[in-house]
Parts: C-alpha cells; structure tokens; sequence
C-alpha cells in the first residue's frame, strides 16, 4: 500500500502548548541570563517531549508546536527583507468567553522591496525531520498574512507603485524558503492565513472600507500571492492552508461563515488541503464545503483548542455526517479547529486536556474511516 498522502485522516493545525520551564528559559535569554545556545537546548528537549507525544497520540503528521517561536506568523514575517517598523505597538481586541482580551502587534511597513535575506526556519524543520520517523510537517504564516499586516497604505508608492511588484517579490521570497524546506526533506507544507477567514466577518470588511480597502480586491490579491507562491512547486510536496479567526489566549477576532470566500479559494488557490474552523456557532454552517473540488481535502476543525472540555465523540461523529452532505466523507477529515497555543502565553487549556483532544481526533478517524 501507499503511504497517505496529507492532510491525514486526523490531523492538527500545528502549535502546542508552551511548558513553564521554556518560557522561562526564553524570559531569561531576553534578560540576557542565558546565551542563544542554552535557550535552543531548552527548546531542542521541548519539541523531543512534543513529538513523543503526537506520536503516542496516533498522530502522522508531526510538527515541532511551534515551540521556537513567540508568534505564529510574526517571526516569519519579521525576517523578510524590506519590513520596517517605527516601534509602536498596535492595539488589537480579541474576544473570550470572559470578555475581550487586549494583544498588541508590531506597527509595520514597507520601505524596500521585499526579499528572503537568509533562510527562517529551514534549520527548524532539519531539527524536527530528525526527531520523528513519521511525517514532519512545517507551519508557516501565508503570503496573504504580508499584506494584512500593512496594508496598501503602509507599502511605499516609490517602491511599489502598483502591487504586481510586491506580488512578485514577495512570492519569490517565499518560493526561496519553500525551495530550501523541499531541499530538507519537507514534503508537508502548511500556510496559516487569518486574513482570508477576517473577509468573512461583516464587521470586519466595513472596517477594512474605511481604511480605504475593497475586500474583494484583498481577495483578489490573496489568489495571486497564493498562486505566485505555490507557482511550480513539487508535485509531490503536499501544501495545506488552515483558515483562522483568530487565536490568542483562548479568545478569537472574527466571526461568520465560509460563504463569501469558499468559491474563490476552494477553485483559485491551489492547495491540496484545507484545515477549516467548525467548533462553534461562529464558523457558519457546513454548505460552503460544495464549493469544494474533487481532488482537495477538508479538514474539518470540529475539536476545539479554546477549551478544555472533552468533545463527545458521538456528537462530533454526526458533525462529520452533517458535513458529507455537503462534500463526500471521503474528501473530509478532522483536527482541532486551530493551534493550542498560537503565541507563547497558549490558550487555557492543561496539556492533558491537549493530549486527549489529539488522541480523541485519532479515534474519531479511525472509526470514521478505519485509517488516518
């Protein structure tokens, strides 16, 4: 028999929960105590406890939690060339079950044409492909996240006087890091994108209106960086997109279903699969999924990673048949809706709780489809 090729039957969005021993590992390197080398120590034993434990759950596709970094998407994005920033700290609002949660981002732009100075987080996956037999699997912030972070307003005019140019250059700064990743041995790519989840809250398109930005055009740009970025990969390198709402300490950003992008990114970006978010009310309902091609395979995000309380198998069983009404059980699998800790703080959720929703995805998938 072949070998599965990704997204797995049960899988899972990618970063985990950060031990007390590592973050204060990283407090100390940033209050200078301890040296760089001592802190990727600490974080190589991490991910070594990380991948036992995804491997015990079951799981196929391994990932190192994200355990290197602070932020998702901004030790990436931060390490491309071009970015400039004035040091303020933006606010954003987030809203929990408890109430709203206050984040802070980096105020960004572009001054200088985008570019990949030196390789991000190619030794990263070296280290995990050799801490795990099954298949290591590299998460990283989508083209898209680029352009949400600045904004046509915050991209020079000089630099770039149409946005063709940053289409381009940013795509072949990730076309670079991809091409150095595939040369590592990774064949499981996944490209996190809030972005594209963010054009399906209502209050969150009137609010890209007013700063002077068409929703439909930043989704529009968003199919050509995806498809600039993805243009003459590997064939036999699988590349995921997961669509979020927004994951901070258990709370979220946007709400509202799939419906006004499903058609446009199911038959213009060309991914092999799609993690989607379906834990709660906020995520709409199923239908979007008949926009779906034959040759994709949806991920359905039923398990949540906000809280700890153990999903019922039967009840996530009929979500499933919900879902094969709109898109064949064959083309679906399932994960937890998004990552458990998506910054160093993670969501308030106990590593216990974190095991059994992993383990309980690979028993749901194993029953549902006898195979992963």
């Amino acid at each position: 028999m072949t070998a599965p090729r990704p997204p797995f039957r049960a899988d899972h969005v990618g970063s985990l929960l950060r031990s007390s021993d590592l973050k204060a590992r990283r407090r100390e390197h940033e209050e200078g105590r301890i040296d760089a080398a001592a802190l990727a120590a600490a974080e190589d034993a991490a991910i070594r406890l990380a991948v036992r434990m995804q491997e015990e759950a079951g799981l196929e596709g391994i990932t190192d939690g994200e355990l290197r970094r602070k932020s998702w998407h901004m030790d990436f994005l931060t390490r491309l060339g071009g970015l400039a920033s004035e040091g303020r700290a933006l606010p954003v609002t987030f809203h929990g079950r408890a109430g709203d949660v206050n984040f802070t981002r980096p105020d960004l732009r572009i001054d200088a044409r985008v570019g990949r100075p030196a390789p991000i987080f190619v030794d990263a996956f070296r280290f995990l492909r050799s801490v795990t037999t099954r298949t290591a699997k590299i998460t990283i912030p989508s083209p898209c996240m680029l352009y949400s972070q600045v904004g046509r307003a915050n991209i020079s005019r000089a630099v770039y006087p149409d946005l063709d140019g940053f289409v381009e250059d940013t795509a072949a700064a990730y076309r670079a890091e991809i091409a150095d990743l595939y040369a590592a041995g990774c064949r499981y790519l996944q490209l996190d994108d809030v972005s594209l989840a963010y054009l399906c809250d209502e209050g969150m398109r009137a609010e890209s209106r007013a700063r002077g930005e068409d929703p439909d055009a930043v989704l529009a740009l968003s199919v050509k960086l995806v498809r600039a970025t993805l243009r003459d990969r590997p064939r036999d390198l699988s590349v995921c997109t997961h669509l979020c709402r927004g994951n901070f300490r258990s709370s979220w950003r946007a709400q509202g279903g799939y419906e006004k992008v499903a058609e446009t990114i199911f038959n213009q970006m060309p991914y092999d699969g799609f993690f989607l978010e379906f834990d709660d009310a906020r995520s709409g309902d199923f239908s979007p999924l008949r926009h779906a091609p034959r040759h994709v395979r949806v991920v359905l995000g039923l398990v949540s990673s906000k809280v700890g309380a153990l999903e019922s198998k039967a009840d996530l069983t009929r979500r499933l048949e919900e879902a094969s009404k709109f898109l064949p059980l064959d083309q679906l699998a399932v994960s937890p809706q998004c990552g458990f800790s998506s910054t160093l703080e993670g969501n308030d959720v106990t590593v216990e709780q974190q095991r059994a929703k992993l383990r309980l995805c690979v028993e749901l998938a194993r029953e549902v489809w006898g195979d992963r």
